[in-house]
């Protein structure tokens, strides 16, 4: 499922300047990983997402990614959680690649944090991943050891943007804040990035447009 800081903390950063619409590839009610709700009692902006009216009606409403066309939006934001890396090992997900490529090769905002980083390492135009020769995070290989989970993802998202050329940084801790801006690919390292990547997002955003149409990608298992 999605993971509720990656989506709150960037949400109530871009949607006082933005129109945003949510998605995932089933379309209305995404499963969220509800241990990430446990894990995040204590925030505010995380209690005042799940509580938040239009926010469910956003997840009552959400589109399947299918549906979706780049030129209706400025941006899209994958949000993390371990939803991304298993859903992409599925070809039949291969949609999810297509929009992104869009989305990418329009120039416009390609975002993503933590594990959503995982959702691009397609191929897009003469082959060529969205990550080659691009600087580009993700969660690390570190982060995926210290809680477990290694064995239950199909990938590392460090070792994947490593092994599609593109140049991976991270924080000089684990679960540092870091945010990698190249071109139009934006991505955060992990949940502690989340805030910091819907500023970068925002900051790009007013470079181009006074207000944005912006799509929200949250994940969930097959």
């Amino acid at each position: 499922g999605w993971y509720l800081p990656e989506a709150a903390h960037p949400y109530y950063i871009l949607a006082p300047h933005a129109s945003i619409d949510f998605a995932s590839p089933a379309g209305p009610n995404p499963p969220l990983d509800e241990g990430s709700v446990k894990m995040f009692t204590g925030d505010a902006e995380s209690t005042k997402f799940l509580a938040d009216e239009t926010v469910k009606s956003k997840l009552a409403t959400a589109k399947k990614l299918s549906s979706v066309s780049a030129k209706d939006y400025d941006a899209i934001f994958y949000v993390g959680g371990h939803g991304p890396p298993i859903d992409l090992a599925l070809t039949r997900l291969n949609h999810l690649f297509t929009i992104s490529c869009q989305f990418y090769q329009s120039g416009k905002i390609t975002a993503a944090v933590c594990h959503g980083s995982g959702t691009r390492w397609h191929h897009c135009a003469q082959g060529k991943s969205i990550f080659a020769g691009k600087s580009a995070t993700g969660f690390s290989n570190a982060e995926e050891i210290a809680i477990d989970k290694v064995k239950d993802v199909p990938f590392l998202t460090e070792d994947k943007i490593i092994s599609l050329g593109g140049k991976y940084e991270k924080a000089n801790e684990p679960w540092g804040v870091k945010v990698v801006v190249d071109g139009n690919l934006y991505t955060g390292q992990n949940p502690a990035s989340a805030r910091a990547i819907g500023e970068a997002i925002l900051k790009g955003l007013k470079k181009r447009y006074c207000k944005s149409n912006m799509l929200y990608s949250l994940r969930e298992p097959p």
